[in-house]
C-alpha cells in the first residue's frame, strides 16, 4: 500500500470562515517544475479578499499565499536551469497558456488562460509548494527569506508601477499611503536616485517617511504643489479619495500611478473644475498598474539584496496563520505579516 506523505498548511475550507491550520497531501513536482521547502511566505490583503469570496473564484479547499521563498528540495526530470539546494521566490502568476496573442508576444502577464498558485494549485502558506521551474527566480546571497518573500508581490507591485511610469533622471516622486506598499515604494523611488517624497495625514508616519528615505512630507495634493509638485504619483492607498486629490500637486507631463484597490463602493473621480482642465491643459495621465515583467522582479529583488530596501514585517509561525490573517483581516498590520513555516 502506498503511503501519502503530507505536510501541513493554512488551509481555507469555506468562504468568509477561520483559516485551519492542518494536514494536507504532500505535492510531487512535475517534469518541468519544482518542489520549494517554504521558508517564508508573505500574507497578503489579496489573501482576504480571496477568502471572502472576492476578485477570483477559489475552489475550495484552498491553500492561499503568494509571496513563498524558499530552497528546493526536489526537480522534476525536465527541470535545467534549478537544482536542489536553490534558493527561490516566486509569485502567483506560473505559466500563460502559451498558444494566444499574448503568449506569443513574450506577455503571460496577459494572458486570459493563466496558471495561477492559489487559484489552480496550492499557494505558498504551506511547509512545501510546487512551482513551474521558469516562474522561479534565484534569491541573491544575503537577502533573508523573510525580507524576499513580501518583494515578489508587494515589492513588484511599487517597482514596476514606478517603471511603468518612465520617470526621467531628477524626477520628483510622490507616494500617497505609507502603509504595507508604501513603505516600499518609497524606498525603492529614493534607491533608484529620484527624489523621494511621502504623502500621509498620519502625523505618527512623517518622522517614519523620513527614515525610510523622504526628503519631504506633506499632508496632502494642495501642500504637494506647494513645494514645487511631483512627476510620477505612485497611489498605494486603499483610498480613490487620496488618488485624486494628490492630483492637484501633479506637474505638467506627469504620471498618476495607481495601484491600491478601493472598495467596491468608492469610485476614483476628477474633480471636473479644477483638476481636469489642469490635467488636459499639462497632458497628464492616469496609468493603472499592479506587476508588471518579469525583469522588473528580478530588479526589485537585486535592490532589495543591495541592503537599499528594508520590509518592514511582521513574523508567524504556520500555527498562528489565523491570527496572522485576522491582523491582517482587520488592518492591524501595519506594513506586512511574513508566515515562517
Amino acid at each position: 500500500m502506498t503511503t501519502v506523505e503530507t505536510m501541513k498548511a493554512a488551509v481555507v475550507t469555506a468562504l468568509d470562515a477561520p483559516w485551519e491550520v492542518k494536514a494536507v497531501p504532500r505535492p510531487r513536482p512535475g517534469p518541468a517544475q519544482v518542489l520549494i521547502r517554504v521558508r517564508a511566505s508573505g500574507l497578503c490583503y489579496t489573501d482576504v479578499h480571496l477568502s471572502q469570496g472576492g476578485l477570483l473564484p477559489l475552489e475550495l479547499p484552498a491553500v492561499l499565499g503568494h509571496e513563498p521563498v524558499g530552497e528546493i528540495v526536489e526537480i522534476g526530470s525536465a527541470v535545467r536551469t534549478r537544482k536542489v539546494g536553490d534558493r527561490v521566490g516566486t509569485s502567483a502568476l506560473q505559466a500563460g497558456c502559451g498558444r494566444c496573442e499574448w503568449c506569443s508576444r513574450g506577455d503571460i502577464i496577459d494572458c486570459a488562460d493563466q496558471k495561477l498558485l492559489m487559484i489552480h494549485r496550492f499557494g505558498g502558506h504551506a511547509e512545501y509548494l510546487v512551482a513551474e521551474e521558469a516562474a522561479t527566480m534565484l534569491l541573491p546571497d544575503g537577502l533573508s527569506f523573510e525580507q524576499a518573500a513580501p518583494i515578489f508581490c508587494a515589492g513588484n507591485t511599487v517597482w514596476s508601477g514606478l517603471r511603468a511610469a518612465e520617470p526621467l533622471p531628477g524626477a520628483r516622486v510622490a507616494v500617497v499611503g505609507i502603509g504595507g506598499l508604501g513603505h516600499l515604494a518609497l524606498q525603492y523611488a529614493k534607491a533608484a536616485g529620484f527624489r523621494a517624497i511621502a504623502i500621509t495625514r498620519s502625523k505618527d508616519k512623517h518622522a517614519l517617511s523620513r527614515e525610510l528615505g523622504a526628503d519631504e512630507v506633506v499632508e496632502d495634493g494642495e501642500a504637494l504643489a506647494r513645494i514645487g509638485g511631483a512627476d510620477v504619483i505612485l497611489s498605494t492607498a486603499n483610498s480613490y479619495r487620496t488618488a485624486s486629490d494628490a492630483l492637484r500637486g501633479l506637474r505638467p507631463r506627469g504620471s498618476l500611478v495607481v495601484m491600491g484597490a478601493a472598495g467596491p463602493e468608492e469610485d476614483l473621480v476628477i474633480p471636473n473644475r479644477t483638476v481636469f482642465p489642469q490635467m488636459m491643459v499639462n497632458r497628464q495621465k492616469i496609468l493603472f498598474s499592479q506587476q508588471n515583467g518579469r525583469e522588473f522582479v528580478h530588479e526589485a529583488v537585486q535592490l532589495a539584496a543591495s541592503g537599499k530596501i528594508r520590509v518592514l514585517t511582521e513574523t508567524y509561525s504556520l500555527d498562528d496563520a489565523r491570527k496572522a490573517y485576522d491582523r491582517v483581516s482587520a488592518g492591524a498590520v501595519r506594513f506586512r505579516a511574513v508566515l515562517v513555516p
